[in-house]
């Protein structure tokens, strides 16, 4: 049930009849009429903008066709008033029962009300963290990680068949300074003094990873080149490190689908075939590349390179793909893995990168647009970065230095579901500072706090019916008298329940599972508010001691409240709150 596509479909029906009727010129475009809600709550429930849309073509004023389309409108059931507005825009208020009709939708779907075949089944590759298997993931990582898997459970609410997917950045030369780092944890592990050169990786977390190579292969690359040991090392190192990751997703409640390997594809022939495809589509050539703009740095010389030709394809500058010497360049293999990913049948790709990628949005798009003939779209997301807080200071960040805040730290601080729903509680291109004690705190600014609360006091309030011998189970409320629920409390409590397909849809569409977060707290605030007009008021008391039937009228609306509010947890893939301590 979404009722502001059943009453967009009634606008739409109402604006062919008068075409039919002579009322409006036949044959008009009707893809940009929209139902949405007001901006101001008290003007309606919600508002069309057909008229203003529909005027130019209709070579019509727009209020001559708003009065038209309220009275079509109007005569309808449902509809209790349309009133023009301004130059042509038109409010509509529904009749009570159409919103009590919401919670009886609720109740009877559960956490599936919301859902949609929106997706229509299409195939979408969300790829996201993909971090340098170089050490565990940090706070850093934490973002792209939680973004990213809301986002893929926010996709497969809304009717998408979803993978989830790990790039593993085991090709270049990254994993060997890695092998190297862990090649001295081994020697220090032989009980030698050790010195970490520069470039190298001196944290700790090094340290058990030596001696597990130690323990694995004894004293057999002591004293020995690095051309015996370094392949090994490095392959024993990266799946350490990739042990270590996944551990630390699992503390996220995060399990992907695939996770791939850059280093397939090196020596597979896939690299070489996802060129060749751009080179018989003419996008491949020998060119030398013009130097940075507004720059030319003093080591730069002009050499000739092979090129993608990417400015075909939207993008600004042509990239290499291969080097004057021969080697390919690292866009070369992430070519071949997105050749790779359309290959495997994708409708849709989405990559979550960090904010340090900005510059490789535009290739990235070019390359896919190429491969696929334009027929696969690639929505590339960045998150930017977080900063973190305790006791009003912030932990300062290196890798190198191996003094980083890593993932497991935050989750050991506050828990996997505030972790999540913090992150999501701003637009993943927008900064982001965690503090770690306000996530803790509960009060109303604590938005993980404040709709968990709203969640566990409707529980508190149906274990407390139950209690008192008042039934409280799905089977009951689902047959409670929902005409009962008519106070304008209630009912703006119910509008914002009639919402929440509304708001998957658009979340969905526009790949922002942040929007989910907040229609959660936008929820958990009016459910709030009536519990606490109830303190004053018996007839909006959950539990009315007076009646019976209001009681289960408002026990069911307070249920409806917890489903959704479930749901929407559920997808941002966090618990909900039974109880609160």
């Amino acid at each position: 049930m979404n009722l502001f596509t059943d009453i967009r479909s009634l606008v739409i029906d109402s604006l062919t009849a008068m075409s039919a009727e002579g009322a409006l010129p036949e044959g008009l475009d009707f893809a940009n009429v929209a139902v949405e809600p007001p901006r101001d709550a008290a003007h309606g429930d919600m508002a069309t903008n057909a008229a203003m849309v529909l005027a130019k073509p209709a070579k019509m004023k727009p209020r001559d066709i708003a009065e038209a389309l309220a009275g079509k409108l109007a005569a309808d059931a449902r509809v209790t008033s349309a009133e023009v507005a301004g130059p042509g825009f038109l409010n509509l208020r529904l009749a009570p029962v159409v919103w009590q009709g919401v919670v009886d939708a609720v109740l009877k779907a559960g956490t599936d009300f919301g859902r949609s075949d929106q997706g229509a089944g299409k195939r979408v590759n969300v790829e996201y963290v993909s971090a340098n298997p170089t050490g565990p993931l940090h706070v850093g990582h934490t973002r792209g990680a939680v973004f990213g898997d809301a986002l893929a459970s926010l996709l497969a609410y809304a009717g998408y068949d979803v993978t989830r997917e790990y790039y593993i950045n085991d090709g270049g030369g990254q994993v060997d300074v890695l092998a190297r780092s862990v090649y001295l944890r081994y020697l220090e592990a032989h009980g030698q003094e050790i010195a970490f050169a520069d470039g190298t990786y001196p944290g700790d977390y090094l340290v058990p990873v030596g001696e597990a190579l130690k323990d694995k292969v004894g004293d057999a690359y002591l004293d020995q080149p690095e051309d015996v040991w370094l392949a090994d090392v490095r392959e024993f190192s990266t799946d350490a490190m990739m042990d270590l990751i996944r551990a630390d997703l699992a503390r996220l409640g995060i399990e992907m689908d695939v996770f791939y390997s850059e280093k397939s594809l090196y020596g597979t022939g896939r690299i070489e075939a996802a060129l060749k495809e751009l080179e018989e589509k003419g996008l491949i050539y020998q060119g030398v590349l013009e130097p940075p703009k507004g720059k030319k740095p003093d080591d730069w010389e002009p050499r000739e390179q092979t090129l993608f030709k990417s400015t075909d394809h939207g993008d600004d500058v042509d990239r290499a793909v291969k080097k004057s010497d021969g080697a390919w360049t690292y866009f070369a293999p992430d070519i071949a893995y997105h050749y790779d990913k359309v290959s495997r049948g994708f409708d849709e790709l989405i990559d979550i990168f960090g904010a340090d990628h900005g510059g490789y949005v535009k290739r990235m798009k070019a390359a896919v647009s190429a491969l696929s003939d334009g027929k696969v779209p690639l929505d590339i997301k960045l998150c930017q970065l977080v900063k973190l807080f305790k006791d009003g200071q912030e932990f300062k960040m290196s890798k190198r230095a191996g003094t980083f805040v890593m993932l497991r730290d935050v989750v050991d601080a506050v828990g996997p579901d505030v972790t999540r729903f913090m992150l999501l509680t701003r637009k993943n291109d927008q900064g982001f500072d965690f503090d770690l004690d306000k996530a803790l705190e509960q009060s109303k600014d604590n938005p993980v706090f404040y709709v968990q609360y709203a969640n566990a006091r409707i529980c508190s309030t149906l274990r407390r019916a139950a209690a008192e011998g008042i039934a409280g189970d799905d089977d009951t409320l689902k047959s409670a008298d929902l005409t009962l629920i008519s106070d304008p409390a209630q009912l703006s409590v119910v509008k914002k329940l009639g919402e929440w397909p509304r708001q998957v849809e658009i979340a969905a569409r526009t790949n922002e599972p942040h929007r989910i977060a907040f229609y959660l707290y936008d929820l958990a605030s009016e459910l709030h508010g009536l519990y606490h007009l109830g303190k004053s008021n018996e007839g909006l008391r959950f539990v009315n001691e007076s009646s019976q039937s209001a009681t289960h009228a408002n026990l069911a609306l307070a249920r409806s409240v917890s489903i959704v509010i479930s749901a929407g947890l559920g997808i941002l893939g966090v618990k909900p709150a039974q109880e609160m301590r």
